[in-house]
């Protein structure tokens, strides 16, 4: 994984992100990881990937046999 420290970051923060672009770049103060830098596409994917999952989750879980509302779960999901 790439790695930047933050007075790398405060120089030149449009080459920190344009790295971080397809990435993760890892934020170093003092040699230790304090964070991490995305970029806005990977970021999304992500975020994305996330709320699939949960969404997927929530639909493997309800039995509807039992009479559980689709819509209900629908409405948890904030759909």
């Amino acid at each position: 994984m790439n790695t930047i420290s933050i007075s790398q970051l405060k120089i030149n923060p449009s080459k920190a992100i344009r790295e971080a672009l397809y990435y993760p770049i890892a934020v170093e103060n003092r040699n230790k990881i304090k964070g991490y830098l995305l970029g806005k596409d990977l970021y999304e994917k992500i975020v994305a990937f996330i709320e699939d999952n949960i969404d997927k989750r929530a639909v493997e879980t309800t039995d509807f046999k039992k009479g559980e509302d689709f819509d209900k779960v629908l409405k948890e999901l904030n759909i």
